[in-house]
């Protein structure tokens, strides 16, 4: 009978104490993500933003530095980004469903956003954790563009015009592709056949017509 194992309950115990005084004593976000703006450095790590960052970090405002200016932190508002703008034609935004802000902070301007993501006008099904709150780029969308944004219809995509080669046929061109000199590409088939006309073509063509048309009389 295998000997049972003896549980250690002082060394659990102290586990748990040290896991717990690791947790306390990590810094949170308001700590983390402090900037300070004359200096363009975080106080924590000491380290200075991008040059690129500085005008966007004087200029925009964080996620959460717009969620704690407004009545009930934003829920079922919608946000978007410089960078999307910039980017994409198309819309993209989030739209919050849920806010957890940390009370510790100064300005309560830190902390967790959930939300549903459209990307260039595709909504996703699920909730999920907003990215990137820290970056000083996220904009709030007027209530009188929401409609604008949310009933946008995305183009179709289009229809594939290459498919790959039959499995067997695949084989034989990949051979002919590694051999010396050759140029190494996946080989696909094209759905549309290109044809090119030369200048006699439709001269042709035309001499067909009147032949079977006739002379009129």
């Amino acid at each position: 009978m295998a000997k049972k194992k003896r549980l250690r309950l002082i060394a659990e115990m102290a586990r748990k104490v040290r896991a717990y005084r690791e947790l306390k004593s990590r810094p949170r976000e308001s700590q983390k993500y402090a900037l300070d703006y004359e200096t363009m450095k975080r106080p924590l790590t000491g380290k200075r933003l991008p040059v690129m960052a500085w005008q966007d970090a004087r200029r925009e405002s964080r996620l959460f530095s717009l969620l704690a200016s407004m009545k009930m932190f934003g829920v079922g508002r919608l946000f978007t980004r410089k960078s999307w703008i910039e980017e994409h034609s198309e819309p993209c935004y989030w739209q919050i469903t849920k806010v957890k802000v940390d009370y510790t902070a100064e300005n309560m301007d830190h902390g967790k956003a959930w939300g549903i993501l459209s990307l260039k006008g595709n909504k996703e099904d699920e909730v999920k954790e907003v990215d990137k709150v820290m970056y000083h780029d996220w904009r709030l969308i007027p209530k009188h563009l929401e409609q604008e944004f949310t009933e946008f219809k995305p183009l179709p995509a289009p229809a594939p015009r290459w498919v790959p080669y039959p499995p067997l046929l695949r084989a034989m061109l990949l051979a002919q592709l590694r051999r010396p000199g050759a140029v190494s590409e996946e080989p696909a088939l094209p759905l549309q056949r290109t044809v090119k006309f030369n200048k006699d073509y439709f001269k042709m063509k035309e001499e067909e017509r009147r032949n079977n048309e006739g002379t009129p009389v």
